[in-house]
């Protein structure tokens, strides 16, 4: 499993905002993550629909985070950008086995289901305040 470049880029962005603990402009947020500006405000707006980030307009504009670095987690920014993790593709509801007659009967599905749900719950469990240094 690897997660998109956007998705890295988002825990960059976001990390730069509970790195900074304030506003900041899409411009400086490019500069100090390395992502282009185009780029960054495609994935903050993303964050914004995500509820984890806030933007103000005007002159004193920027973006900001809408939690604390302690309630946001790798797990939510990869799924807001990446959608829901999922190991293989057998673990999406739209999926149509050849293989057998019931997925709910599948070996293959329930050990990649099982993994899935220990990655995911990993993911979650790490929070942007871990990246901070104290």
């Amino acid at each position: 499993m690897r997660i998109t470049h956007e998705a890295d880029y988002a825990i960059r962005v976001a990390y730069c905002l509970a790195e900074h603990g304030g506003k900041l402009g899409a411009k400086d947020i490019s500069e100090a993550t390395g992502v282009t500006l185009r780029f960054a405000l495609k994935i903050l707006r993303k964050l914004i629909l995500g509820g984890m980030v806030r933007s103000y307009k005007g002159a004193a504009g920027g973006y900001e985070l809408v939690k604390p670095p302690s309630e946001i987690s790798m797990g939510e920014i990869i799924e807001c950008i990446d959608g829901p993790i999922q190991i293989n593709h057998c673990l999406c509801n739209e999926f149509e086995c050849t293989r057998v007659s019931s997925k709910g009967i599948c070996n293959f599905r329930k050990v990649f289901g099982s993994v899935n749900r220990m990655i995911r719950t990993e993911l979650y469990n790490v929070t942007l305040d871990q990246f901070l240094n104290s």
